[in-house]
């Protein structure tokens, strides 16, 4: 794991909430040479059509974590305030626990609590609950889980993406865009660093690898 490094693995036009864009990247990564049959971790923000097409392509061996920062966002946009300090703090502490079902409880139970006087963050805590909580169940912890318990890492790379062709005045059609877009990914690519926790990336691929296993017995 000495070269584990952040690469781009594909470009595609479109959105995250569009399904069938989301299927089309992941079937251009298939046709490369990226085995989507074997358990694979796919750490996403609450894109409805990205989640639909891991799903579709790839079954019930992928292993999805929501992004824990854009649900707290969204959680917190619900809330008047004065109440967001304290439900934050509730949410950091569920995350930050090692025991996934402990975690589970202490967010449901906060849910509970938000239910009658704030029903949308409430609605919004329980949609995806569970995928928030996926690499504690993977047992991910340290360094490795806070780099993968957030979508900061794409977030970024957008950012250095989004100052490379900010010059860019007059967008003539989507050839252009993607091509400026590659571009971009190319020259930024010298910034990339080791994923930090990159030691603790064979025991998440035997987690995963177990994990798989443990689903197709029930299939069985």
């Amino acid at each position: 794991m000495r070269r584990a490094r952040s690469t781009v693995l594909a470009l595609h036009e479109g959105t995250t909430e569009n399904a069938t864009v989301c299927q089309g990247l992941l079937a251009d990564l298939r046709q490369r040479g990226l085995d989507l049959d074997r358990p694979l971790l796919f750490l996403i923000d609450g894109g409805t059509g990205l989640r639909k097409a891991i799903r579709e392509t790839c079954g019930a061996t992928a292993v999805v974590q929501r992004c824990q920062v854009h649900k707290r966002r969204n959680v917190l946009d619900h809330l008047p305030e004065a109440m967001r300090p304290r439900v934050r703090r509730v949410l950091d502490e569920a995350y930050d626990l090692a025991d996934a079902a402990l975690a589970q409880r202490r967010l449901e139970q906060l849910a509970a609590g938000l239910e009658r006087s704030h029903p949308g963050a409430a609605a919004s805590l329980r949609e995806g609950l569970t995928e928030t909580l996926s690499l504690q169940r993977l047992g991910v912890t340290g360094a490795l889980y806070r780099t993968l318990r957030s979508t900061n890492a794409i977030e970024n790379l957008n950012g250095l993406v989004g100052r490379f062709v900010r010059n860019v005045r007059r967008w003539r059609n989507g050839r252009m865009l993607v091509r400026w877009i590659a571009t971009g990914l190319h020259e930024v690519r010298r910034s990339f660093r080791r994923v930090r926790g990159h030691g603790d990336l064979a025991a998440l691929i035997r987690a995963l690898d177990g994990k798989a296993l443990d689903t197709r017995k029930e299939v069985a």
